[in-house]
Order: structure tokens, then C-alpha cells, then sequence
């Protein structure tokens, strides 16, 4: 397919400094930055898409969570919780979060409103639980989020899933949290470098968890009453899930995941699949460079191939789709952030099909870590640094 001319507008990130949130006292609130410029007016050209930054100073901000009132959640890796209002203003650290495990890819992951937000104000954390002697796991739990303005807080936080046995490790935690709009939380999680513990039915390790919204086990779960698995598995042979969305127009579930030195996946996990790590993959051994020991090929017996995979790893991260805004120009499109490969990426979808790919945000030199898509149509994204930023895409238009 024939992609539209890819619309790349270099905005300068640069400006003063902002501590990276260690102080109790809120970062200054960026100056506000004017709209990019339109082109080809006159003659009905296309205009540029338009690129705002609307804070800065977030310190490796991992999730982004957008409130129906306006402002935003944010999570940062090292164990914050910040309000960002629409004008760029960062709160404090907002107090009631758990305590968290901040090392390597561990730390505050995601943020998720309940589906029943604007009544209950609940709101869903997924982290890396620190245990004894040094080990950690993937952990997710709900709270309520009290008060208004600087004095918001999280109250009742309850832990509803823990990953067990925690071990030794800073890698592959996931984690993401999707909801199915039938009173399921879905918890997309790693493996934690335990390869072949992602075929483990008894684990936890490299499995996607569903759970009703209080952490029950649903009696629907393809292997509840099964001796030897985990009745809260919903799939398993994961790598690294590090997007989880449902499809507005399918209702399907889509995940992404991390391959190793090549073959990041997109998937559609349904119940009871194995997804073939490591059994089969697309990615090689970063030591070595060649296949695992485990691995019997691009395919292995009972496996689901992926939906879609790249042969070099954009090292993806958080996905949002964009659908019912059928007159702009990425209507039913996927976006995903990439973390190596510095961007967003942009899939054109017809239906399930993926028709063809679009590169944004590549001279912006980033780490995308996180994709949310509003009611309008505006893709928000956050980058992954020391001086972290939360920006708005919109899309090309011809008004």
C-alpha cells in the first residue's frame, strides 16, 4: 500500500532544565509553545500534523492515563504518581502508591482508569513488587483517587495480583493492564528472563493474566479446574508484553512484545493460546546470535505465530488504537511507540489486516514509552528520559 506523504515536523525540546522530580515540589510548568504553522491553505494543500509538548520534567514517565475531566495521570519509573493538567502543570507525587521495586525495567509501570471511573474515581497501578532477599515481581492493584487539584491523593490501594515466585532480576516485568468492558482486568506481564518458564502452565512467568475487577479468578479462564496450571492464565509463551489494547470496532485483544536481537510481535491473545516463546521466535540470542537452544524455529507444534513481527526490534512499548474519526486521514490505525528505534510507529488497519506502516517522530531522536489516543482523535504520547516529556499529535488536515 501506498502510504500518504509521511508529515515529519523537528519541534525543539529544548529549553530550561527542570529537576527530575526527586523534591517534593512541583516542576515549573513549561512556557506555553505555539501551533505549528499551517501550509497550502490557499490551494487546500495538506497541513503539516501539529506537534505540542504539553510538560515537561517527568522522570522516566512509563504510563499515561487520560481523566474525562481534563488532565492527565502520569506514572515515573522510579515509584511517582503525578497529576499533569491540561496547561502543562505537574503536581507533587501524589501520596498512597505502593512501594515499588526501581531497578532496571522494574519501577511504576501502568496506569489505568477502572471502567467505571467517573462514579467509583478507582483507578489500576501494575509495578514491580520488591520481595525478600533482593527478588521482585509483577504486582497490580486498584486504589481511589480523592481530593482535587495539588491535594489529590490515592486512598484504599489494594493489592489484587501478584507474579509468583519472585526472584532475582531487573528484567521483563511488563506490564500493562487492558480492560474488556465485561468486568475483566487483563494484566499483560514478562517473563523474567526465565525462557522456558513462559511454557510453564504451574507459573506465572511470561503469562497474561485475566481477572474479574476485584482480583478474583473468573470460572470462564480457559484453565480453571486444570491440574497444574495457573487458573489465572489467560495465554501464555509471552516474552514481554509491553502494549495491551482492545480494538473499539472488534473488540479483539491486541498485545505487544518485546522478541530478543530481533522479532518484536504483535499478537491477539485469545483464551487458553501458547504463543511460542521460546519454543518459537523470530529474534536470536544476543550473545551468540543465533537461535536458542529452546527454539525450534520461526514455528513450533501448538504454537499461535504472530500477527504481525519486525525482523529488527523497534523495542516496542505502549499502543493505542484510533478508530471512529473517519474523517481524518489515521482513522483505523494502530500507533506504537518504539523505544530503540526512537519513534512512533502507525499502522493502517482494514479490519485485522495490517495494509501498511508510517514513521513519526523520528527526528525528535525519543524513546517513545507510551501511546493513549483521545476522545478527539489527539494521540498523546511520553518519552522515556531523565527530563521526560508528555506530547500531543494531531493528525494532518486539509481544513
Amino acid at each position: 500500500m501506498t502510504l500518504p506523504p509521511r508529515f515529519v515536523l523537528l519541534l525543539s525540546l529544548l529549553g530550561p532544565s527542570l529537576a527530575a522530580c526527586a523534591a517534593e515540589s512541583p516542576p515549573a510548568a513549561p512556557p506555553p509553545e505555539p501551533a505549528a504553522a499551517g501550509r497550502g491553505e490557499a490551494d487546500g494543500a495538506p497541513r503539516p500534523m501539529r506537534l505540542a509538548t504539553i510538560a515537561r520534567g517527568l522522570e522516566h514517565p512509563w504510563a499515561v492515563a487520560l481523566l474525562p475531566e481534563g488532565g492527565f495521570l502520569v506514572t515515573e519509573r522510579p515509584g511517582r504518581l503525578r497529576h499533569v493538567s491540561d496547561d502543562g502543570r505537574v503536581s507533587a507525587p501524589i501520596p498512597g502508591v505502593p512501594e515499588v521495586f526501581a531497578e532496571g525495567q522494574g519501577g511504576l509501570l501502568d496506569v489505568a482508569l477502572a471502567p467505571d471511573f467517573a462514579t467509583s474515581r478507582r483507578i489500576y497501578l501494575a509495578y514491580a513488587e520488591p520481595g525478600p532477599g533482593g527478588t521482585a515481581g509483577t504486582a497490580a492493584g486498584y486504589g481511589t483517587l480523592a481530593g482535587d487539584g495539588d491535594r489529590l491523593r490515592l486512598e484504599g490501594f489494594t493489592r489484587i495480583y501478584q507474579q509468583q515466585p519472585k526472584v532475582r532480576g531487573g528484567a521483563h516485568f511488563g506490564a500493562r493492564l487492558a480492560f474488556d468492558g465485561d468486568g475483566h482486568v487483563f494484566i499483560g506481564q514478562g517473563d523474567r528472563n526465565r525462557m522456558t518458564a513462559a511454557q510453564a502452565l504451574e507459573g506465572l512467568f511470561g503469562k497474561l493474566v485475566r481477572l474479574d475487577l476485584d482480583g478474583n479468578v473468573p470460572p470462564g479462564n480457559p484453565f480453571v479446574g486444570e491440574q497444574g496450571a495457573r487458573p489465572e492464565t489467560w495465554s501464555y509463551g509471552h516474552r514481554n508484553i509491553q502494549g495491551l489494547a482492545f480494538d473499539p470496532r472488534t473488540g479483539k485483544l491486541w498485545a505487544s512484545e518485546h522478541g530478543p536481537r530481533g522479532g518484536d510481535e504483535l499478537n491477539l491473545p485469545t483464551a487458553g493460546a501458547n504463543h511460542g516463546w521460546p519454543l518459537a521466535s523470530h529474534g536470536v540470542d544476543y550473545r551468540t546470535r543465533r537461535r536458542y537452544a529452546e527454539t525450534t524455529g520461526t514455528e513450533a507444534p501448538g504454537t499461535v505465530p504472530p500477527h504481525h513481527w519486525w525482523e529488527a526490534s523497534p523495542a516496542l512499548s505502549g499502543m493505542a488504537f484510533l478508530t471512529g474519526h473517519p474523517g481524518s486521514p489515521w482513522n483505523d490505525s494502530l500507533f506504537l511507540g518504539a523505544l530503540a528505534q526512537e519513534g512512533l510507529i502507525r499502522l493502517a488497519l482494514e479490519g485485522d489486516r495490517i495494509t501498511g506502516e508510517e514513521r513519526l517522530l523520528e527526528d525528535l531522536g525519543a524513546r517513545i514509552r507510551d501511546v493513549r489516543v483521545g476522545p478527539d482523535g489527539a494521540v498523546y504520547v511520553l518519552t522515556d528520559a531523565d527530563d521526560g516529556t508528555l506530547l500531543r499529535l494531531d493528525a494532518p488536515t486539509t481544513e
